[in-house]
């Protein structure tokens, strides 16, 4: 992902460049107005332009009865170039409809994962929302006017439910921001845990006992590791987990960048 790109976005200045569009057009206010624009807004709007000071200038374009502020004119430009660079440095074009064996459902910024296998049914669920931060710490070098910030990627907390009959296990799960760090051979470290643990009959509710992974016995969670590992949930499959929402979220960004776009330029 264009981690730079991305970066430049969430700068304070273009936080602003947000607000003032989220504000709306102040007709008392004579800023730079948009020549030129394509763009054109429904012909039963009310025209601002007799009610604007005299000094005031209609927009150059025929049909266009608003005039666009000048931070509207410039985050319009500047989408359009972010727009572009997002799509060239997305790695999948198309999200795939299955993972490893799980049919694949989406429904805005929540991601289910379901395998059935007899009786049994696995469903795995998560959200991309505040998910991305940078693989690695960037080193950066102040000489350097394009430093390297590190590939961002996706990595939300999953629930896992294992249902059998009208039984359901429970793993809330979550990626290890730090692999290796307990000094075992990385072969054997797990880049994701166990955080919650549960087990309930029908629906779920806060009455529900849940106890929390690291509070168990050791050996017990490492047999719980194999058995979510038996079930398709190992080290591997948790790759490319990350590397699927990571497409999503990068994906649902770009159409969140193209929706602004036309917000602020109706």
């Amino acid at each position: 992902m264009n981690g730079i790109a991305r970066s430049v976005l969430r700068l304070p200045s273009v936080k602003n460049l947000v607000a003032s569009v989220t504000k709306g057009v102040n007709v008392q206010n004579s800023r730079g107005l948009w020549a030129g624009s394509a763009f054109q807004e429904p012909s039963n709007l009310v025209s601002l332009t007799s009610q604007a000071p005299s000094h005031r200038h209609p927009c150059a374009c025929v049909s266009c009865r608003f005039a666009h502020t000048k931070a509207e004119k410039e985050l319009v430009e500047f989408l359009a170039e972010e727009i572009v660079a997002e799509k060239k440095a997305l790695k999948f074009k198309t999200i795939p409809s299955e993972l490893e064996g799980f049919k694949v459902s989406l429904d805005g910024a929540e991601v289910t994962l379901t395998k059935k296998d007899g009786n049994e049914e696995i469903i795995i669920s998560f959200n991309v929302n505040h998910s991305v931060d940078t693989d690695t710490e960037a080193e950066l070098d102040p000489r350097d006017d394009k430093p390297d910030l590190g590939d961002m990627k996706s990595k939300p907390n999953f629930e896992i439910n294992v249902r059998r009959g009208g039984q359901t296990l429970s793993f809330t799960c979550s990626f290890n921001s730090e692999p290796g760090a307990s000094g075992a051979d990385d072969a054997y470290d797990d880049i994701f845990g166990i955080d919650e643990i549960t087990l309930y009959e029908g629906e779920h509710s806060e009455k529900i006992y849940c106890v929390a992974g690291e509070v168990i016995d050791g050996y017990l969670y490492d047999l719980l590791m194999n058995y979510l590992e038996e079930k398709g949930i190992s080290n591997e499959f948790a790759e490319k987990l990350i590397e699927f929402s990571t497409s999503y979220e990068h994906t649902a960004y770009i159409g969140l960048l193209e929706g602004l776009s036309k917000f602020t330029a109706k």
